[in-house]
């Protein structure tokens, strides 16, 4: 049988274009190909079109409109996940213009589509306390007690996100003056993060203790669980949720939940709360664009308040007379009806 036009697209997008082209991460490409995999779900369940039959003519933008609507109200996807599977295919059909420019006009009316408005939810993080408080729980008399010590000291201190720091290889360690840690993150872009003097004496005992400073060791993932597996998001979140539990019989200031990024931005917190300038924090999570970043600001109700308090000094005298006193005033005011 004959491939459809859209297979034929669908194909050289996912493994030629991004890959190749856009050097997108493979986490990229992954949720690209689930956004895909639920359209075509959606084609043969409530369109009834098998998806040998699916081809670019089918797909008009009333068709993604209604894949739309279906994921929020028959799935329960939150307008984020609804609008990020808009996304990837708003990527994909603006390849498929350039492949197939006599379908321009068919494509750009799916391009048009807009993302869906949401109302922007407050960012979770730990108080400098609660971090503290935190970062405390691993048993340091244990060797799995001070990897666990390092790890969160690591994911805390350099703001990575959690698949950064699950791939971080020994080699991506560098312990000489100065010390910094080499992170590969989203579209495979690099950015080297100052290590902070206490995470790096962590560091320096943890590669020794595991003998991780031998040559032939570089290439060996950082941490690893008691299989010598690398770690993987789930195992690095059940490692966090075993302390939270720990810390919570300590400080009430420890939420319930804590995820791995909570890390990521709690730190973007402290550093803007210690007066660290935007540009420096952008560049430290490798945000590309200084909007991503501004949220932590737009976010910080004590830091608008020091903020302003700054800009304008007490003008307002809060001497105030004692309107009590007026009499004849507060009777005559009495009198209206």
């Amino acid at each position: 049988m004959k491939p459809t036009d859209f297979a034929t697209h669908l194909t050289e997008f996912l493994t030629v274009y991004l890959p190749r082209q856009k050097n997108v991460s493979r986490n990229t490409i992954t949720s690209y190909r689930d956004t895909f995999k639920l359209l075509i779900h959606y084609c043969h369940e409530q369109k009834n079109i098998p998806v040998e039959k699916l081809d670019m003519g089918i797909l008009t933008h009333g068709v993604i409109a209604d894949f739309l609507e279906w994921l929020e109200k028959e799935r329960n996807c939150s307008i984020a996940t609804r609008n990020q599977r808009l996304a990837a295919i708003h990527s994909f059909f603006r390849y498929a213009q350039y492949e197939e420019p006599s379908g321009i006009l068919h494509f750009q009316k799916v391009i048009a589509l807009p993302l869906k408005k949401a109302s922007k939810p407050s960012i979770p993080h730990l108080t400098p306390e609660a971090m503290k408080c935190l970062l405390s729980q691993p048993n340091k008399m244990t060797s799995k007690g001070r990897r666990d010590l390092t790890l969160l000291s690591v994911l805390y201190d350099s703001g990575c996100r959690v698949q950064e720091l699950a791939n971080i290889m020994v080699r991506d360690v560098i312990l000489d003056n100065p010390a910094v840690l080499i992170l590969t993150g989203k579209g495979n872009k690099v950015r080297r993060v100052p290590l902070m003097k206490n995470t790096l004496t962590l560091l320096q005992h943890y590669i020794q203790e595991h003998s991780l400073d031998k040559p032939l060791k570089s290439d060996y993932t950082l941490f690893v669980n008691k299989q010598h597996n690398k770690l993987t998001k789930e195992g690095i979140a059940y490692i966090i949720a075993q302390h939270v539990i720990s810390a919570r019989k300590i400080s009430t200031n420890v939420p319930e939940r804590v995820t791995p990024h909570m890390f990521r931005h709690s730190k973007a917190m402290h550093l803007l709360q210690a007066g660290v300038s935007l540009i420096y924090i952008r560049d430290f999570l490798g945000h590309e664009d200084i909007k991503t970043t501004e949220i932590y600001a737009k976010c910080d109700s004590e830091l608008k308040r020091r903020a302003i308090e700054k800009a304008y000094p007490n003008l307002i005298d809060s001497n105030l007379p004692d309107w009590n006193k007026d009499a004849p005033l507060l009777d005559w005011l009495s009198s209206l009806k």
